[in-house]
């Protein structure tokens, strides 16, 4: 997944995506743990799409805080 399309979405699709890309791994572990699932390559890529997910939701986080700090 590309970043420009994780920064368009909203937190609350970002939590869903992030809950299903989790769900994925979880299962994918298990498969490759029983010689199910040969693509190894499919691990990392979750894990980094896991981890643009989360960054982009605490730059969101940040910038709604100092948007609320600045108002005040």
């Amino acid at each position: 997944m590309k970043l420009k399309e994780i920064r368009a979405k909203s937190v609350s699709d970002l939590q869903k995506l992030l809950a299903e890309k989790r769900e994925t791994l979880r299962d994918i572990r298990f498969k490759v743990s029983q010689n199910q699932h040969k693509n190894y390559n499919e691990l990392g890529v979750l894990k980094s799409d896991i981890a643009q997910i989360l960054t982009v939701m605490k730059e969101m986080k940040l910038v709604d805080e100092l948007s609320n700090k600045d108002s005040k």
